[in-house]
């Protein structure tokens, strides 16, 4: 877990698809491996713009959650991406699994 100027962020494995809005029929295949509740970072060969929005759908376990996104930054090895739109529904499993990330962090030990 860190925090940066886009809030808390939590280490995450899950399997990802990015599509351009509009295009769902070209999307490509991603890896979560950062989480927050207004984004994420999904590692990825395919590239897109900044600010280009993009829907994405993560998939973790027996879940999955849908978000449009806009591209807010553009790494080699992928793409950072902030939510504007959650159904309440997928709203509710990103909090779940984020508190659930929260909850396996290591406790730092308290020191004297």
């Amino acid at each position: 877990m860190y925090q940066d100027h886009r809030g808390l962020r939590f280490a995450f494995n899950a399997r990802a698809e990015i599509a351009p809005e509009g295009t769902p029929n070209v999307a490509v295949s991603g890896h979560v491996t950062e989480l927050s509740l207004h984004g994420c970072f999904v590692e990825t060969s395919a590239s897109f713009e900044l600010q280009h929005a993009v829907l994405v759908k993560i998939f973790d376990l027996d879940e999955h959650i849908e978000a449009h996104a806009t591209v807010l930054y553009v790494r080699p090895s992928g793409v950072g991406l902030v939510f504007r739109e959650l159904e309440p529904h997928f709203r509710d499993v990103l909090l779940k699994w984020t508190l659930r990330t929260l909850d396996s962090q290591p406790i730092a030990s308290e020191q004297p």
